[in-house]
């Protein structure tokens, strides 16, 4: 089973990102993860995340959303995880603005692979005490130390 800091790296988190609306910020993380995945699109996964959207939003409840999609030419799991400076409405099921997105972007046929890790995700961030240390995370690195240690039981 592949673990979230399997797909994450501290350079796909960042902390206290500007985000006017649900589009920018979609436009940045798409810019986060084709900056350092060469071969991959940023125009391209910021269609493919607007067109999961428009199925339905991402926006998880307690200020959380789980962008999400699968995408051509990814050959592995990417994570990113951005906190947010201003809450940015994402038509979340609670009608909460979100500040905290956790990203997750898979191979066009890791079924499986990708719902686990979607769950793995919810289960993360359904925790309040994971959500408060991520929103109190003095940087991006103490973002991905939260990930790593609450992955390995230690938060």
């Amino acid at each position: 089973m592949i673990r979230l800091e399997e797909i994450l790296t501290p350079e796909r988190i960042l902390a206290d990102v500007q985000g006017c609306s649900k589009k920018r910020v979609l436009e940045q993380i798409a810019r986060l993860v084709a900056g350092n995945q060469p071969g991959l699109d940023a125009q391209e996964i910021f269609e493919s995340l607007v067109a999961r959207e428009k199925l339905g939003s991402t926006g998880f409840g307690h200020g959380i959303a789980i962008p999400h999609c699968r995408l051509a030419g990814c050959n592995t799991p990417l994570g990113a995880l951005l906190r947010l400076v201003t809450p940015i409405d994402f038509d979340a099921i609670d009608g909460e603005p979100v500040d905290l997105l956790f990203v997750l972007i898979v191979p066009q046929a890791a079924t499986d692979q990708h719902l686990e890790l979607l769950r793995q995700i919810a289960s993360l961030l359904d925790q309040e005490t994971i959500r408060n240390r991520l929103r109190q995370a003095n940087s991006s690195q103490e973002l991905y130390q939260t990930v790593v240690e609450s992955q390995s039981g230690q938060a």
